[in-house]
């Protein structure tokens, strides 16, 4: 059911690679469908938005003010849930928007030994989109950590786009937005939803950036349109990586690995251990654990496909090919997890000891989950406040030192070629 791999045989690189590299790719017949739909979008606006969502949507609707909704609805949806299903919500984003407040950043400035004055200006975006899975489909998770970061860094206004077929939306979507501070709600989906964010039609004023997971379409779109706007990433199939010693109960991993790979056929889970025996436990966990599970076949094939018990010479070799994966989420299922973390350079979510499985960080833990996927953690980082904020540089150059910064601007851009760079500082010069 799940491939067992060796560290220490000739063909270990090649086989772990196969299982790594076999990633879904956007095919080109998306791609082309969600161009044709921005298209649409940017020639008819709100004409091309309605007729879209009548389409895909099923919508009986004659404008696009008939797809927002009011604070009085999010409001109604937060009544609807119960006071115990509210609460655990209300904690989520509690402890979210308390991580997230210590990622913001200030403004600063320093004064050099010439009397210049330079610093960064930090200021929040102005606007920003969150894309949210609806109809029956319920995210609020989603909500939470895409909408509060930006929250946090200060952004004015946040919409909140979201589809909803025949009418449906999710309660626990819309309290979530409520609770997160969402500022419009617009019940569209789709590539055309990218599309009305990032151009903006009669009815939809554009915003800066917009992130948060969607479709295939969805992600062609936001790949499409990103230069006009900024994003957060394309992301791959979700996957964990787990460390362990041995130390940990073989059925506490084994329901770890289909956490992970109950959300779809192509998510992955890997294990790797330096005791032999241990992998032999957590093969038979697996075999017991898994029929007992709601979403069997999914875990199943995401199991055969894509993951691996990787049995290895040591904990830092483990470490060693879990910093070459760059895992989305990692779990150090070891009995010191402290003295193994220096080991580690590369993932997007660390979850440190026995009880820090990686369920909790999706949820209420309070980092957030949106992470990089596809080896990307060797570069990116965790969605966070300082993705919805922007920097700009002052410099403030004295008279004192315009006569260094300028003969030195002159030397530098004469050997660039660049005369009117250097006549513009030498201007400036004492004479």
């Amino acid at each position: 059911m799940v491939r067992r791999l060796r560290s220490s045989e000739t063909n270990f690189r090649a086989a772990l690679a196969e299982i790594c590299d076999a990633q879904g790719a956007l095919e080109q017949g998306v791609i082309d469908a969600a161009d044709a739909i921005i298209h649409q979008i940017r020639e008819s606006g709100d004409s091309a938005l309605v007729a879209l969502t009548q389409r895909f949507d099923r919508r009986d609707i004659t404008g696009v003010d008939e797809l927002r909704l009011s604070p009085s609805d999010l409001s109604a949806a937060v009544a609807r849930l119960s006071e115990f299903d509210y609460d655990n919500l209300k904690l989520a984003a509690e402890r979210i928007r308390w991580f997230h407040e210590n990622q913001k950043q200030g403004s600063w400035q320093v004064s050099d030994a010439l009397g210049n004055t330079l610093g960064q200006r930090v200021l929040p975006l102005d606007s920003v989109g969150v894309y949210v899975p609806g109809g029956k489909a319920s995210y609020p998770s989603s909500v939470l950590m895409n909408v509060i970061p930006a929250k946090v860094a200060g952004v004015p206004r946040v919409v909140m786009v979201s589809p909803s077929p025949d009418g449906e939306m999710s309660d626990w979507v819309l309290a979530a937005a409520h609770l997160a501070g969402v500022d419009e709600v617009i019940t569209i989906g789709g590539a055309q939803a990218v599309a009305a964010l990032a151009y903006g039609t009669e009815s939809i004023s554009p915003v800066d950036k917009i992130v948060g997971p969607g479709n295939a379409y969805v992600a062609a779109a936001k790949r499409a349109v990103f230069g006009q706007v900024g994003i957060d990433m394309i992301a791959g199939p979700s996957e964990v990586l787990i460390i362990t010693d041995g130390s940990v109960d073989p059925d506490w991993i084994a329901m770890d690995m289909f956490a992970q790979c109950e959300h779809d056929e192509m998510a992955q889970a890997l294990v790797l251990c330096h005791e032999s025996a241990f992998l032999d436990r957590l093969g038979e966990s697996i075999a017991r654990l898994l029929p007992t599970m709601e979403r069997t076949d999914i875990i199943a094939e995401a199991l055969s496909k894509r993951s691996a018990l990787i049995e290895t010479i040591s904990l830092a070799e483990s470490a060693e090919i879990s910093n070459r994966l760059a895992p989305e989420h990692l779990e150090l299922a070891v009995s010191d997890p402290e003295e193994l973390l220096p080991l580690i350079r590369h993932a997007g979510a660390i979850f440190m000891g026995a009880y820090a499985t990686e369920s909790l960080g999706d949820y209420c833990a309070g980092p957030n989950h949106v992470l990089p996927t596809s080896g990307n953690a060797r570069f990116s980082s965790p969605l966070g406040v300082y993705d919805f904020e922007k920097r700009s540089s002052i410099i403030q150059v004295s008279a004192r030192g315009v006569d260094v910064l300028g003969q030195c601007t002159s030397v530098l851009a004469r050997a660039e070629g660049l005369t009117a760079h250097a006549r513009s500082a030498e201007f400036r010069l004492k004479k």
